[in-house]
């Protein structure tokens, strides 16, 4: 009976994965193709389920609302920038003090309520917990997160294999030589960041449909959950995930496992109370394996030069 109900769970868990997989592919334009710790993705995370609620309840499309949200997301993103390249401000720093901001903003965007709910029955949501099971196939939310983040990829791979796209991805590998070739390397790391909070905001418009309500404490965390997606995507397909497109998707692929390790971890007693401390743990586990397996390796080899 007890494994039924995970098993009946894990669709649910399935569902939330790939959305949070989207999240997590804005955290990894940032962490691996700019190597920038960006922490705005909290603010932003929050960001972009309210006005993507806020913009439905006031009779707008789910089109639009989404799309807003994503813009909201650009501008988020762009204040991070701004801080870190024109006003010098250390990355980390520039990010806490978008995501500090942020707070009162999504305060204001949520009319001042700590949360503003949706219903399923009043408005045509594209995702909704309630879209797991019982609704034809092409509602279900599982099919449309598919989707969406196919869709994603593909556009990612594309804009990622333009010119600008290259200079960007110069730029996180190596800033000087990217200078050195005469790319500016300030307007990348903006759009870089812009793009990243973009396609987190545009995550957490879907996610605050999945759920039916945007809470102003919506992204605490936010960045762990992207974290331990990226990072266990590189320790678990970082050798057979030579292409850029099967990067990311090996991330949308991290974020399912996630939770539905997290899910797994419920169901054998955890307390929810732990789930945060238990992200922090699985991100620092995961951090540490490819380090210990480097050391690992170096002193087999260090060993076998000595016998011979």
């Amino acid at each position: 009976m007890e494994i039924l109900n995970l098993l009946n769970a894990m669709p649910g868990a399935v569902a939330q994965g790939l959305i949070w997989g989207i999240m997590a592919i804005g955290v990894y334009i940032t962490y691996k193709i700019l190597d920038i710790a960006d922490l705005t993705v909290d603010g932003t995370m929050c960001t972009g389920g309210a006005v993507c609620i806020m913009m439905m309840l006031n009779g707008y499309s789910i089109g639009v609302s989404l799309a807003a949200a994503f813009v909201a997301g650009l501008l988020a993103g762009l204040v991070t920038g701004v801080l870190h390249t024109v006003m010098g401000i250390p990355a980390i720093l520039a990010g806490i003090l978008t995501q500090l901001g942020l707070y009162s903003v999504n305060l204001r965007i949520l009319g001042g309520k700590a949360n503003q709910a949706i219903s399923v029955d009043k408005y045509d949501l594209l995702v909704s917990l309630r879209y797991i099971k019982n609704v034809p196939f092409y509602r279900n939310t599982i099919l449309v997160a598919v989707i969406i983040t196919l869709l994603m990829i593909a556009l990612l791979y594309a804009f990622f294999g333009t010119e600008f796209g290259a200079s960007l991805r110069a730029t996180g590998s190596n800033q000087r030589m990217a200078c050195a070739q005469g790319i500016n390397t300030t307007l990348c790391k903006i759009f870089g960041l812009m793009l990243s909070n973009a396609i987190v905001a545009f995550a957490s418009g879907l996610y605050a449909q999945y759920q039916g309500f945007a809470d102003v404490n919506a992204g605490r965390g936010a960045i762990v959950i992207g974290l331990a997606s990226v990072i266990i995507a590189e320790v678990l397909f970082g050798k057979i995930a030579r292409n850029f497109a099967v990067k990311l998707l090996s991330v949308s692929v991290g974020a399912i496992i996630y939770y539905a390790v997290l899910q797994i971890v419920l169901w054998l007693g955890l307390n929810s109370n732990d789930l945060k401390l238990l992200s922090a743990v699985v991100v620092a586990i995961f951090l540490s394996v490819p380090n210990i397996l480097e050391k690992v390796r170096i002193r087999r080899a260090y060993s076998e030069g000595e016998d011979k």
